[in-house]
C-alpha cells in the first residue's frame, strides 16, 4: 500500500515538473535528469542512452567539437582503409607440371614428384633406376632421350623411374635435397642407392645398370680364368663350392662386396669373379670354399686373411682397393672446373690414349695391344706370370696353367680361326745400311679372321686391301731391316684399320746386283721354293711413301733398338717413368684437339705425352695408326737420353692474318720462314694481355712505313698463342729482337732500359744491319760501273729519307696546327669552367641561406604545433569543466524546482497544518517512498515537513 502510494506521489511529482518545463521557468526536461542521476549500477543500455542524450546536448550546445569529432573519426577510418587493404602482390602462380617422358616411353614418369609411389614400386622390383630431374635443366632434357634408349633395351629386366623432383608441392622436393641434375639411383634388391656419376651416355648407363644386375662374372674354363686375369683392371676372385648348397658361406657377402664396389666407384675399375671348379680354384691359390683372391700382375697376389680381418662385405672391397694394382686408369672429366688432370699430370709424364671405346663391346682389341704394351713396359723383373698373360692377349698357344678338362673329340675341335688367302705381292726393301750391298725382299700376303664357324674367304686380293696392307708393312719395316739370312724369316703383325685381318711378310736378303733381276724381270721373280708376283704399276704409283717413320732416325741413335726385349721392363730402366692413361675419343675428342690432334680425322685414335716437369709435350703423328708397335716405338723414343721427338708447338692458323699489311704477324709455321730464311727482321714479341705491348703498335707502324719492305722486315708474334722452340723464347714482355741477314745466329735484343721509340728503333736497326767485311773477289775486282751502281743506290736511299723526312715534318706542322686548335680549345675550356665554379659558388651560397631559412622555418613550425597542442589541451578542459558546470547547474535547478515545489505545498497546506510545525532544517524520513518519474527531495527538508505531507496524503 505504502508503495502504490509513493508512486502515486511521484507521479503527481513529475506532472508538476512538466508543468513548470511549460511555463518557460528555465527547468532540464525530466527524463536527461533521471539519467544524470542514474545509480552506479545501471545497465549498457541505460549508459548507451545517456552518451546519447548527451552528445544531443553537446551538439547543441557545443556544435563544433562535434563536428571535429565527426571529420576526425572520418579520417581515421580512411586510414585504416588504406593500410589494412593493401594491394595484394601480383605473381604468376607456377604451373602445374607436364610429362616429362611421352606416354609411349619405357620410363615411368612420375612428373609431380611422387616419392611414396616410386618407393612402393622399388620395393617390388629386383633391379631399379630412379631418374630425378628437373623440368627446366639443360642437362636433364639432354639426358633424357639416353635414359629412353637405355631403358629400351633393359625394360624387360630393369624398372626404370622418372621422378620430378622440383615441384614445390610434390613430396620430392620436400624430402630430398639435390645440389645438381640429373641424379641417377639404382637399387639391387635392398641394396642401395648405388650412384652413377659417369657419362650421360646411353651406351655408358646401360653398361652400368648390366653391371649391377650381375656384379659377378662367372668363370667356367682356364680360358676365361686367363681373359679375367689378363684384363687391365684389377681382379678379385671368390671360391664357392656350390654343390653341397644352393648358396654357400659367405656367398651372399661377396656378392654384397662387389656392389659396395659399385657404389663407392662408379667406374667398376674392380671386377669381381666366382670360381666354382675347386682344380681351377687351386690355380690361383685358392683351396677352402669362401676364400677371395686379388690379383697383380707385378706384386704379389693376396687372399683375403680372413683369421685377421672380419668377413663382411664392406672389409673385402677396401681390402681389394687398398691393395689394388694399377696398370692402366681411365679418365672421365665432367666438363666443368676440375683438378683431375693436374693432379695426375704432377705426378710425372703422363700418356693420354684417345681411343674409341663401346662398353657394351664384347672385345676391345686395341685395348688388349695397349694392355700388352703397359704389360711389358712394367714387366720389370720378367714375371712367368705376366709373360704368359701377354701370349694369351696375343693368341700365342704356350699354356703355363695345365690343362684341367679332357681333350675333346676331334669333331668338336673348333675350326681354324685364319684362312689364308692368294693376297700376296713382292716389297723390295732398299739397303739398310749405306756401305750394305744387300736387299731384303719380302713377300707380304693379306690374312682373313674367320667369324663364327663360317670362314671368311677372299677368291682375289682387291687393290685397297694390298694399299692398307702397304700402309701397316712401312711402320713395321724397320723390323725387316737386319734380316741377313738367306732363309725366309717370316712374322706376322696387326692391321691398323681392321682388327679381322692381319698381315704376314716373308723376308729374304738378296745382293743388290740381284735386285736389278727383280726389276727387270716383268712376270715376277721366283726365289727357291718361294714365288713372289710383281707389283702392279697403279700400286707403286699410289702407294703412301711420304708416310713418316717413327723411327727414322734410328741409325742415328743406335741405343734405340725395337726388339721387344729391351722394351721390356722399360719403365725401371729409366727416369721418365710413364703413367697410361685412357680417354673415350668420342666424349673427349676436344682434349686430344687442344692437344695437338687433328680436328678433321675419320678415326678418333690419338696418343699424346705430356711432361710438366719439361714444360712440353709430344705427339704421335696422326698419319700412323695407333697400335702396339707404334706405341712402343713412341715410348722408346721418349725414353732415351737424347730423344729424337720433337717438341710439339702449337700455334695459330695463319690464313686468319692478311699478307698485305705492314708488320708482318708471324705464326708457329711461318716462324722459319718468315724469321729465320729471308732478310733482316725486326721481331716483336707480344700478348693480348700485356698492357704495355699495345702502346707500341703505332711506333712500329710508323717505323714500318719508313723501311723499304725489300730489305727490313718489321714483324710481330703473339706468344700467348703460339709456341716457339726454347732458344727462340723471351721472358719479358714486350721484347724486340733483330734477325740480322745471312747471321741469324747472331740476333741482338734491344736494350731493355732504353726506351723503345721511333728514333732509337732506327738507331738500333742501323747499328747492326751493317754487314761484316766481305772478303772480295780478286777475279772481278770493283769497277767504275759498279761504283756508280752503288752510288745511284745511295742517292736513291737519300732521296727516300728526303721523302720520308719532308713527309714527317708535313705531319708534324699538321700535329703543330692541331695542338694549337687543341691549346685555344682548352684555355675556352678553362674559362668556361672558371666561370661554371664562380656559379656553382654562388648556387652553394644560396643553397646555403635557403637549408637555414627553412630550418628557422622548420622550428617555428615546431613552436607553433607545440602552443597549438596546449591550446587544444586547454580547449579541451575548459570543454570538460563545462560540462561538469552544466550538471551542477542542472541540480540546482532541479533542486530550486523542488524547493518551490514544496513551498507551494506548503502554502496549500497551511489550512491544515500549523505554521509553527514546518521547519525546513529536519530532514524526510529515509523510509519515506518515492513517486515513479519524480526527483528525490532534497536533503535539507525537514522531517516534520514530510510528515506532515505523509498525513496529508492519507487524508486524502
Amino acid at each position: 500500500m505504502s508503495e502504490c502510494g509513493g508512486r502515486a506521489g511521484g507521479g503527481s511529482s513529475g506532472s508538476s515538473d512538466d508543468a513548470e518545463e511549460e511555463r518557460g521557468g528555465g527547468g532540464v526536461p525530466a527524463g536527461l535528469g533521471s539519467l544524470s542521476a542514474a545509480p552506479a549500477g545501471a545497465s549498457s543500455v541505460d549508459r548507451l542512452r545517456r552518451g546519447l542524450r548527451g552528445a544531443s546536448l553537446m551538439a547543441r550546445r557545443r556544435p563544433e567539437l562535434l563536428c571535429g569529432a565527426v571529420a576526425l573519426g572520418c579520417a581515421l577510418l580512411l586510414a585504416l582503409k588504406f593500410t589494412c587493404s593493401r594491394a595484394k602482390d601480383v605473381i604468376i602462380p607456377a604451373k602445374p607440371p607436364v610429362s616429362f617422358f611421352s606416354s609411349r616411353s619405357p620410363v615411368l614418369d612420375l612428373f609431380q614428384g611422387q616419392l611414396d609411389y616410386a618407393e612402393h614400386v622399388r620395393r617390388d622390383s629386383e633391379v631399379v633406376l630412379l631418374f630425378f630431374y628437373a623440368p627446366w635443366c639443360g642437362q636433364s632434357i639432354a639426358a633424357r632421350a639416353e635414359i629412353e634408349q637405355a631403358a629400351s633395351q633393359l625394360s624387360d629386366q630393369v624398372l626404370f623411374v622418372a621422378i620430378n623432383c622440383w615441384w614445390n608441392q610434390g613430396k620430392c622436393r620436400k624430402q630430398k635435397h639435390f645440389f645438381y641434375f640429373p641424379v641417377i639411383y639404382l637399387y639391387h634388391r635392398s641394396f642401395g642407392p648405388i650412384e652413377y656419376k659417369g657419362p650421360m651416355s646411353a651406351v655408358y648407363i646401360e653398361k652400368f645398370v648390366r653391371r649391377v644386375m650381375k656384379p659377378l662374372l662367372y668363370i667356367p674354363s682356364q680360358s676365361e680364368l686367363l681373359d679375367f686375369l689378363s684384363n687391365y683392371e684389377p681382379g678379385v676372385l671368390g671360391y664357392f663350392e656350390f654343390s653341397g648348397s644352393p648358396q654357400p658361406p659367405g656367398y651372399l657377402t661377396f656378392f654384397t662386396s662387389a656392389l659396395h664396389s659399385l657404389k663407392k666407384d662408379y667406374l667398376g675399375t674392380i671386377r669381381f669373379g666366382v670360381i666354382t671348379n675347386k682344380h681351377l680354384a687351386k690355380l690361383v691359390s685358392l683351396v677352402h670354399s669362401g676364400s677371395v683372391y686379388l690379383h697383380r700382375h707385378f706384386n704379389t697376389s693376396l687372399v683375403f686373411p680372413r683369421e685377421v680381418i672380419n668377413y663382411t662385405a664392406e672389409n673385402i672391397y677396401k681390402w681389394a682397393l687398398e691393395n689394388r694394382e694399377t696398370l692402366l686408369r681411365w679418365l672421365w672429366p665432367h666438363g666443368g672446373k676440375s683438378l683431375l688432370l693436374n693432379n695426375e699430370l704432377k705426378k710425372g709424364p703422363a700418356l693420354f690414349l684417345f681411343i674409341p671405346f663401346n662398353p657394351l663391346a664384347e672385345s676391345h682389341p686395341l685395348i688388349d695391344e695397349i694392355t700388352e704394351v703397359a704389360l711389358e713396359y712394367n714387366n720389370c723383373h720378367g714375371d712367368q706370370v705376366v709373360e704368359r698373360l701377354l701370349q694369351h692377349l696375343q693368341r700365342v698357344d704356350a699354356p703355363v696353367f695345365k690343362s684341367l678338362a679332357p681333350e675333346p673329340p676331334a669333331q668338336l675341335l673348333d675350326p681354324p680361326l685364319i684362312t689364308v688367302s692368294p693376297c700376296c705381292n713382292t716389297v723390295v726393301l732398299p739397303q739398310w745400311h749405306s756401305i750394305s750391298r744387300t736387299h731384303n725382299v719380302c713377300e707380304l700376303c693379306v690374312n682373313q679372321t674367320a667369324v663364327g664357324i663360317s670362314s671368311v674367304s677372299v677368291p682375289q686380293c682387291s687393290f685397297l686391301e694390298m694399299a692398307a696392307a702397304l700402309d701397316s708393312f712401312y711402320l713395321k719395316e724397320q723390323a725387316f731391316y737386319h734380316v741377313i739370312s738367306d732363309s725366309m724369316e717370316c712374322s706376322n703383325f696387326l692391321s691398323s684399320y681392321s682388327p679381322f685381318s692381319y698381315y704376314t711378310a716373308c723376308c729374304k736378303t738378296i745382293n743388290r746386283g740381284m735386285t736389278g733381276l727383280i726389276d727387270s724381270e716383268p712376270d715376277g721373280f721366283k726365289f727357291p721354293n718361294i714365288a713372289f708376283s710383281s707389283l702392279e704399276k697403279e700400286c707403286e704409283v699410289d702407294t703412301p711413301g711420304s708416310i713418316p717413320h717413327i723411327e727414322e732416325n734410328r741409325h742415328v741413335f743406335p741405343e734405340v733398338d725395337m726388339n721387344s726385349t729391351n722394351f721390356t721392363g722399360l719403365s725401371c730402366r729409366t727416369n721418365k717413368t710413364l703413367n697410361l692413361y685412357l680417354l673415350d675419343s668420342n666424349l673427349f675428342w676436344l682434349y686430344a684437339e687442344r692437344l695437338g690432334a687433328p680436328s678433321t680425322t675419320r678415326v678418333k685414335e690419338f696418343a699424346a705425352i705430356v711432361d710438366v716437369k719439361e714444360e712440353s709435350h709430344y705427339i704421335l703423328d696422326p698419319n700412323q695408326a695407333l697400335m702396339k708397335f707404334t706405341l712402343e716405338s713412341f715410348i722408346q723414343n721418349f725414353s732415351i737420353l737424347y730423344s729424337p721427338l720433337k717438341r710439339h708447338l702449337i700455334g695459330s692458323d695463319s690464313a686468319q692474318f692478311p699478307s698485305q699489311h705492314l708488320i708482318t704477324e708471324v705464326t708457329t709455321d711461318t716462324f722459319w720462314e718468315v724469321v729465320l730464311q729471308k732478310q733482316d727482321v725486326l721481331l716483336l714479341y707480344y700478348a693480348q694481355w700485356c698492357g704495355f705491348c699495345p702502346s707500341l703498335n703505332h711506333v712500329f707502324i710508323q717505323l714500318a712505313r719508313l723501311l723499304p719492305a725489300d730489305t727490313i722486315t718489321v714483324a710481330r708474334i703473339d706468344v700467348s698463342q703460339n709456341d716457339l722452340p726454347w732458344e727462340f723464347m723471351v721472358d719479358r714482355l714486350p721484347t724486340v729482337l733483330f734477325f740480322p741477314c745471312n747471321r741469324k745466329d747472331l740476333s741482338v735484343k734491344y736494350p731493355e732500359d732504353l726506351p723503345i721509340t721511333l728514333p732509337n728503333l732506327l738507331r738500333f736497326i742501323l747499328h747492326h744491319s751493317d754487314p761484316a767485311s766481305v772478303p772480295q773477289n780478286l777475279a772481278n775486282p770493283s769497277t767504275k760501273e759498279c761504283l756508280q751502281s752503288e752510288t745511284v743506290l745511295q742517292q736513291g736511299h737519300i732521296s727516300h729519307l728526303e721523302r720520308e723526312i719532308w713527309k714527317l715534318r708535313a705531319e708534324i706542322s699538321t700535329l703543330q696546327r692541331a695542338q694549337m686548335q687543341v691549346e685555344a680549345q682548352l684555355s675556352s675550356a678553362r674559362r668556361d669552367e672558371h666561370r661554371l665554379l664562380r656559379r656553382q659558388q654562388t648556387l652553394e651560397k644560396q643553397h646555403s641561406l635557403l637549408q637555414l631559412h627553412s630550418e628557422q622555418l622548420q622550428a617555428l613550425y615546431e613552436q607553433k604545433t607545440r602552443e597549438l597542442e596546449e591550446v587544444a589541451q586547454k580547449l579541451q578542459e575548459l570543454a570538460d569543466a563545462s560540462e561538469n558546470l552544466l550538471t551542477e547547474n542542472t541540480w540546482l535547478k532541479i533542486l530550486v524546482a523542488t524547493m518551490e515545489q514544496k513551498l507551494e505545498g506548503k502554502d496549500g497546506g497551511e489550512n491544515l497544518t500549523p505554521p509553527e510545525e514546518v521547519h525546513s532544517d529536519y530532514p524526510e524520513p529515509s523510509g519515506a517512498p518515492w513517486l515513479l518519474g519524480s526527483t528525490p527531495p532534497p536533503a535539507n527538508i525537514s522531517s516534520p515537513l514530510a510528515a506532515e505531507r505523509s498525513n496529508e496524503n492519507r487524508t486524502d
